[in-house]
């Protein structure tokens, strides 16, 4: 981890606020302000989910898995049961996803260009940490998670759900077929089933998810904006949701873009039960 310099911040929209640890800038937002959180810059690389715990809650017990792009989504106790198993093929369960089980518990997921999503319940106080791609969108990861929350006690009207620096939809080109397979999370595919038509009709909503792309084949693609759409079908209102005002490919002073550098670097997002 690099010495602190001088950084030049942009402004925020109300509800997201700039905080720092180490010297180096990190963001939280009003709506998760009762649960220790941060999605973290750049300015972090090197630096593990156990000591980026540290600066959230210093008592909380960290968890994080290798993520391959999926919808799986774990808690602490399946991470425990995999890892005792003997079964693994790497240091880390495989998933996109963590949900708490009790208090004091941190969740992390990376991200360089996916949208990092944090969900709390005012109910019950568990928190979950959601890696969502392109892929992970399209397989629904996010209403996966809150079904999973629900199914344990949760109600849909007392969560919050906070989508993070991620890239946006106007430089983010995709392919029509992408661009199609991630729509149809959110289309009724029963009535249509052509990727060109599941695009058109994105493009024809209001606040369209999918934007012009110069180049034949390809479209401009909100991420997030399907995120957001999907958690309204779910029922979540207006006032539930926030997104960061950041793209992470166009702020490279402040975070890591795949699709900017292809360089495997990432940073993190995470959030503890209280």
């Amino acid at each position: 981890m690099a010495t602190p310099t001088a950084i030049s911040l942009p402004e925020l929209v109300p509800g997201w606020h700039w905080q720092f640890a180490a010297g180096w800038p990190y963001l939280t937002c009003e709506l998760l302000r009762d649960w220790p959180h941060g999605f973290f810059t750049r300015h972090f690389l090197g630096l593990p989910p156990a000591k980026l715990t540290t600066y959230l809650n210093a008592i909380a017990e960290p968890y994080r898995v290798q993520q391959v792009h999926g919808h799986a989504v774990l808690t602490p106790s399946e991470i425990r049961t995999q890892q005792q198993s003997g079964k693994l093929t790497s240091e880390w369960p495989l998933a996109d996803g963590l949900l708490t089980e009790t208090v004091e518990q941190a969740v992390w997921v990376a991200s360089a260009d996916c949208t990092p999503v944090l969900i709390a319940d005012r109910g019950t106080g568990r928190v979950a940490a959601l890696h969502a791609g392109w892929r992970g969108t399209a397989q629904r990861i996010v209403p996966m998670a809150i079904a999973r929350l629900l199914n344990s006690g949760s109600q849909l009207t007392d969560l919050a759900v906070a989508l993070g620096p991620a890239i946006a939809g106007e430089v983010y080109q995709v392919s029509t077929t992408v661009a199609a397979e991630v729509g149809a999370s959110i289309v009724p595919t029963e009535r249509v089933t052509e990727p060109a038509a599941i695009c058109a009709e994105l493009q024809a909503q209001h606040h369209p998810p999918l934007l012009p792309d110069p180049k034949p084949g390809h479209l401009r693609l909100d991420v997030r904006r399907i995120n957001t759409i999907q958690l309204k079908q779910l029922g979540l209102s207006h006032a539930q949701i926030t997104q960061a005002p950041c793209c992470t490919y166009q702020q490279p002073d402040l975070f890591f873009s795949y699709r900017r550098t292809h360089e495997k670097q990432v940073q993190w997002s995470g959030i503890s039960s209280n």
